[in-house]
């Protein structure tokens, strides 16, 4: 367990240069970051092209709302992310539109208006383009840092990861292992195990 956490317990937010906070600025950075990860690339490649997003300067729904779409295919580029580039430049925008239109800028609206309702938060972030079943399994797994009522999360990929690694398979007995500041940190350590056998095997070894 300290050999994971210590090994491979750092957040998909915090590889992405995020300072993950209950302010709308790094919320809507994780919503980024969710939404290039979002499709079938690697997380690395994913990582690296919300890097260069925030480069840019698009931290914020308003700041990727102003941006030009080939502004946002341009940063994609720079990051590596160029076999999804255009659609995702699509539903950035989009998306940015949606977050200042609806929750004006501030993700807090949104996790206020699901009023604890786990179900109905999922369903608020999966009005967002591109999201999806899979987009909202990743921003509920990196926002349980900061949001409490979210915590314990654990979806089908840290299952599987803990399966691998023979640790218990629900997100409550999981969470009964670690301080709840560490949980988020265990929840990403097993997602890299779950795509990644030659992880699990080190660590069973």
């Amino acid at each position: 367990m300290t050999a994971l956490l210590d090994r491979h317990g750092r957040t998909y937010a915090e590889e992405a240069g995020i300072r993950l906070a209950d302010r709308p600025e790094p919320l809507y950075q994780l919503l980024v970051l969710t939404t290039v990860l979002s499709t079938r690339i690697r997380a690395g490649m994913g990582i690296a092209a919300a890097r260069e997003l925030f480069a840019a300067g698009y931290r914020s729904a308003g700041r990727m709302a102003q941006a030009g779409w080939q502004e946002r295919v341009d940063a994609l580029g720079r990051g590596h992310y160029r076999r999804y580039d255009e659609r995702t430049a699509t539903m950035l925008g989009e998306s940015a539109q949606l977050c200042l239109d609806r929750w004006r800028g501030d993700l807090r609206r949104l996790h206020a208006a699901a009023d604890g309702d786990l179900g109905r938060l999922r369903g608020l972030l999966d009005e967002f383009p591109g999201i999806g079943a899979t987009g909202t399994d990743i921003f509920l797994r990196e926002v349980q840092v900061v949001w409490p009522d979210v915590r314990p999360y654990a979806d089908r990929r840290v299952v599987a990861g803990a399966q691998r690694v023979r640790l218990p398979d629900s997100a409550d007995r999981l969470a009964a292992l670690t301080d709840d500041g560490d949980f988020p940190r265990l929840a990403s350590a097993l997602v890299r195990v779950s795509l990644d056998a030659k992880l699990a095997d080190e660590l069973t070894r």
